[in-house]
């Protein structure tokens, strides 16, 4: 990371919920200074924990001391079929960054992937497994998926026939059986599930 000295913030960036067949895709944006950031090496990116290692590290990023900011912005099922997953996650992304607000001159973006950042943000870099290369990426990363898997447990309790809460909307073999058995709901994502269906 090639961080100058006038630059007084580090933002990460990454996503969660690309590929499920039910609920929405998160987006997480995350934002430290660089010294504050030393405090978090030992953190993994959110595939690599547990879902309970996730948990104590999410109460660990609230705490009021963190010196984390960050935010989770959703785009539904609905809209995705409208729009599509990649217009879905820059809407999101655009909608994390203004919660989170950096300054653009004054702050350097990582995100993970294939994501960009608005070009204001004149800082920025994009980098291929960059949840498990960058501490604030891995940051972002596990503050969305927590708060995608607990947006996916709440649904559950509305929809319990699919197990959201098992499989997170995800396309599991009890999932696709039982939307070929019991048909989709509002959260699944018609243009993904169109398949299971003659």
């Amino acid at each position: 990371m090639n961080f100058s000295a006038k630059l007084s913030h580090i933002v990460g960036i990454d996503e969660v919920g690309r590929g499920p067949l039910a609920g929405p895709v998160a987006v997480g944006v995350a934002m430290a200074t660089r010294e504050e950031l030393w405090k978090w090496k030992k953190i993994k990116e959110s595939k690599q924990l547990s879902p309970k290692q996730r948990e104590e590290w999410y109460a660990k990023i609230c705490a009021p001391q963190s010196g984390i900011i960050f935010s989770v912005s959703f785009v539904s099922a609905k809209a995705i079929d409208t729009k599509g997953i990649n217009p879905s996650i820059r809407s999101a992304l655009r909608a994390g960054l203004k919660k989170v607000d950096p300054n653009p001159s004054s702050a350097y973006v990582l995100l993970d992937g294939g994501l960009h950042a608005p070009a204001k943000y004149i800082n920025q870099e994009t980098i291929i497994h960059g949840d498990a290369k960058e501490t604030i990426i891995a940051i972002a990363s596990v503050v969305a998926k927590v708060e995608r898997d607990r947006l996916m447990v709440r649904m559950d309790r509305k929809f319990p026939t699919y197990e959201f809460a098992r499989h997170k909307g995800y396309g599991t073999k009890a999932h696709i059986s039982a939307i070929k058995k019991y048909g989709i709901t509002a959260e699944h994502r018609k243009t993904y599930c169109k398949n299971f269906f003659s």
